[in-house]
């Protein structure tokens, strides 16, 4: 069943990883597994064995010529850095490669110990893992870069936290699991070799278009490619009103994938400093925030390779800088496309009009304003193109006029200039604009079923739903925003 796992991470010299075996459960049992997923990875779907992915999945069995290994990181957390982190419940087994020929780690969350513990125990709760793996599946369906979920496996065991809870292993595909704050780790130490590895390995896995640039430019060219692509990944999460709710840099993927689902919310009700995780008691990570937080995360990336960029220190300083300062025009220009692509655009406005950066802004104060939910009031505009019935939808969806009315003909003037049909407009719109998302009070009442009556059709649903989000689900409700009683207003990290 089990394709050939590569191991490049184990290769590497031993100060970056550590060897650990995962920590036996006593009654695993599969929950999910994703099989389209598999095939892609090179599983063999008329070979597939339940109770092999069972044992496998859960960590009770390795696949033949597996030595799995646990990743040294470091990284600032909430803005403080700690030294050593590491995957304290996280092994990753190896590489399989995808049918469009790059590899993809797999990885085993909520495994047991590992020498990066930090006196944890190395497991996982099953809400966790659910909703990682529901969240994790729908951004791929919406198109965002992210590491997916190939299983889950309840374990049989009680996970204690506040309570005890059922334990469950996750199965995570990665582009790569490398970091932020798997540079930061070595360059703390001095270790300027490990971070010529990490730069070498970063272009190979992620970046080949740098391969064959000359030693003395490619750490200048790796923090330039991935400045874009995280500019680009934050302005997606913007677009579908996703907080991240851990923008640490040890969950800031090189690979500019979205990383660690751990207290992530998509917003109902749109508000800009919108914040659900627990743990974020200053929204530092709020809806509106996270731009910021990440150019701040890429500035920690750029001071990792300061000696790899120059051999004089202030012209290193003086060239990330401007790199990191690029930033925010890279995400401006970024946000500008989602939102002119949510708008039903395509072609940018003429400058002196203001642009579509300021059309998108202006639509966003009408949500605020009449506190209107993010996802169906974007999607409710493909029936308000012109005046009628469909325009009486969208009105009751933000419950006042006056702010819409100064709006829509603005918006409508800019569709004219399109020179397409109504119909292709709405259809444009309907494509942009999805219909599911993993609210938060669906996810926590899957959750819920799975723990408290070990039911999982639930969560079976909300996936089918999630893994469709541009069309209307059977059930009605996977659409509606929460009643007030419904609302999550916070989320846990579950570790």
């Amino acid at each position: 069943m089990f394709p050939r796992f590569s191991q490049q991470y184990l290769a590497l010299p031993d100060r970056m990883r550590a060897e650990c075996q995962p920590t036996p459960v006593a009654a695993p049992r599969l929950l999910a597994f994703n099989h389209s997923l598999a095939e892609a990875l090179g599983f063999d779907p008329r070979d597939f064995d339940a109770e092999e992915a069972t044992q496998i999945f859960s960590g009770n069995r390795l696949p033949p010529g597996v030595t799995p290994v646990a990743a040294a990181y470091a990284g600032h957390q909430f803005g403080n850095f700690v030294p050593q982190l590491g995957d304290g419940r996280a092994l990753l087994l190896g590489e399989l490669t995808h049918r469009d020929g790059r590899l993809r780690d797999v990885q085993l969350k909520g495994s047991g110990r590992t020498p990066f513990s930090r006196g944890g125990d190395g497991r996982s709760p099953i809400g966790p893992v659910l909703r990682e793996y529901l969240v994790s599946e729908a951004m791929h369906a919406l198109g965002v870069p992210t590491t997916r979920a190939l299983a889950a496996v309840a374990t049989g065991e009680s996970v204690y936290r506040q309570l005890p809870e059922p334990g469950a292993v996750l199965t995570r595909v990665a582009a790569s699991h490398l970091r932020v704050g798997t540079f930061q780790f070595f360059a703390a130490r001095g270790d300027i070799d490990a971070v010529k590895l990490l730069v070498t390995l970063s272009i190979e896995r992620h970046y080949p278009e740098l391969v064959g640039l000359p030693e003395d430019q490619q750490a200048m060219a790796l923090l330039d490619a991935v400045i874009g692509r995280q500019a680009s990944l934050v302005a997606q999460w913007k677009g579908l009103g996703f907080i991240h709710g851990v923008m640490n840099t040890d969950n800031c993927a090189i690979s500019g994938e979205t990383i660690d689902y751990g207290p992530c919310a998509f917003m109902d009700e749109y508000h800009p400093a919108t914040v659900f995780s627990s743990i974020d008691e200053r929204g530092r990570y709020a809806w509106v925030n996270q731009p910021v937080i990440a150019q701040w995360n890429l500035a920690r990336f750029a001071e990792t390779l300061l000696a790899l960029i120059d051999d004089d220190q202030q012209r290193a300083i003086d060239r990330a800088t401007a790199a990191i300062e690029s930033f925010s025009e890279r995400h401006e220009q970024a946000w500008a496309d989602v939102l002119r692509g949510k708008l039903g655009l395509t072609r940018e406005a003429e400058p002196e009009a203001g642009g579509d950066l300021a059309l998108g802004e202006q639509w966003l104060e009408v949500l605020q304003t009449d506190k209107a939910d993010f996802t169906l009031s974007f999607r409710e505009l493909a029936a308000a193109i012109e005046p009628g019935d469909g325009e009486q939808t969208l009105r009751q969806r933000l419950n006042a006029d006056t702010a819409l009315d100064a709006w829509l003909p603005s918006w409508r003037e800019r569709l004219g200039e399109e020179g397409e049909a109504s119909e292709a407009l709405q259809a444009r719109l309907q494509s942009n604009n999805p219909l599911v998302i993993p609210r938060n009070h669906l996810v926590e009442g899957v959750i819920r079923a799975a723990v408290d009556h070990d039911d999982l059709a639930p969560f079976e649903t909300l996936l089918a739903a999630v893994a469709d989000p541009w069309a209307a689900p059977a059930d009605q409700s996977l659409l509606r925003p929460p009643e007030p009683g419904e609302r999550v207003l916070r989320t846990f990290c579950g570790t």
